[in-house]
């Protein structure tokens, strides 16, 4: 069992990665308890909302009733039990669970149970890296609790401060405990120990290692390598032949099991952006009113995104798919970092001027501020805005 490296008198390094269970459907079934044990898809926009009846009973949108072209943010197990899962068409899912309750999306919702299941760990342990609305990894090393003590009190602590279940997996590092989480689930807890790195990690799909995505993933089985074992025995030289060197190195690392990655408990993002997919393609000049509003609406919700979270940016980005999927990117850097809606909707429009249009269909369309500083004012509490004019789109 590897252990990761650490100082000669510390002990061992002792890591948690606590995933939340079907988060978003988990929610929306505290809102809606008769919901329970049935198939449920969310991603659908707010006229799917369910209707209350003036006898109290709820009514809810079936599946089957959806069109558009959204896809499914997540669903429930018993959706996925009939193929229905995340990042799905929706118009797919219909077809494999037309019965399935469809309920929209309510990130509010979901923010404010993040915020609850995270302030109850942390209260329980500090050392916390968020990696995103439903997922954390917990450096436990100096609890003097064992691990399965340990796990359960999380799981309970969760569960007091929101009613939803939680999978948690404990290792020595990040690696094995990302995947331990998702051994067990729902309602999992896994520790990996000495020896299981061959009795539970090495059996499973090379796939299940976080950062081997679906493109390595089919070299891999090309090269006849399907199980973290067969990659942990695969020839070195076979792997930099066909991977390059460095990721060949990683390759050999995490399937031994091998990982030092620290837990951090603040990291600066990179970019912050705000994109929506359209329930029809768009035509480029006449929707180009409804294209308008929505441009606009996105730069005043990066506005509000960007103050919230105390940060300017010097990049603006563009993102536009077309209806036949292809995906288009344009940036623009600024003199002087921004954060508010009207100088990020014209470095954007600048961004669109660059891109050939012509009589295109769009489906998405995304805006980015990146080059990220921590926020400055002029001394009144207003932000700095760049000295400059583009034009509108």
């Amino acid at each position: 069992m590897p252990v990761s490296p650490s100082a000669p008198d510390a002990p061992p390094r002792r890591i948690a990665h606590l995933d939340m269970d079907a988060f978003y459907a988990s929610v929306e079934l505290l809102r809606y308890p008769e919901l329970r044990g049935l198939p449920v898809v969310i991603g659908a926009g707010s006229r799917y909302e369910p209707r209350t009846l003036p006898d109290g009973q709820r009514m809810f949108y079936r599946l089957r009733g959806y069109a558009g072209r959204g896809v499914v943010t997540t669903s429930t197990y018993e959706a996925r039990a009939l193929g229905v899962f995340s990042a799905m068409g929706m118009m797919k899912a219909a077809q494999l669970a037309p019965d399935a309750i469809l309920l929209p999306v309510d990130f509010t919702a979901y923010r404010h149970y993040s915020r609850l299941f995270k302030a109850a760990i942390t209260g329980m342990a500090p050392q916390v890296e968020d990696r995103g609305i439903d997922e954390i990894y917990i450096d436990l090393t100096d609890h003097p609790e064992d691990s399965i003590t340990l796990a359960r009190r999380l799981k309970q602590a969760v569960s007091d401060a929101t009613g939803l279940n939680c999978s948690i997996g404990i290792s020595p590092n990040k690696l094995l405990s990302k995947i331990a989480s998702e051994l067990d689930k729902p309602d999992g807890m896994t520790i990996i120990g000495p020896g299981d790195l061959q009795k539970r990690i090495w059996p499973l799909p090379v796939g299940k290692v976080n950062g081997i995505g679906p493109k390595a993933d089919a070299r891999l089985r090309d090269l006849g390598i399907l199980t973290i074992e067969q990659l942990a025995h695969a020839r070195p030289e076979l792997l930099q032949r066909h991977f390059g060197l460095s990721y060949a190195c990683w390759l050999i690392e995490v399937a031994h099991g091998e990982d030092d990655r620290p837990v951090r408990t603040h990291s600066e993002p990179k970019s912050i952006s705000r994109e929506t997919t359209f329930e029809r393609d768009l035509h480029v000049h006449r929707d180009r009113a409804e294209l308008s509003e929505i441009f606009q609406r996105l730069c005043v919700q990066l506005e509000g995104d960007l103050r919230r979270k105390g940060y300017t940016g010097r990049t603006v980005g563009i993102k536009l798919r077309f209806h036949d999927f292809r995906t288009v990117t344009r940036d623009f850097t600024l003199p002087i970092a921004v954060a508010d809606a009207d100088a990020i909707h014209e470095a954007a429009g600048a961004c669109l001027k660059r891109i050939e249009l012509d009589q295109s269909r769009i489906r998405l369309l995304g805006v980015r501020v990146s080059s990220l500083e921590s926020r400055t004012t002029d001394g009144n509490g207003g932000s700095l805005k760049a000295p400059f004019q583009l034009s509108l789109y």
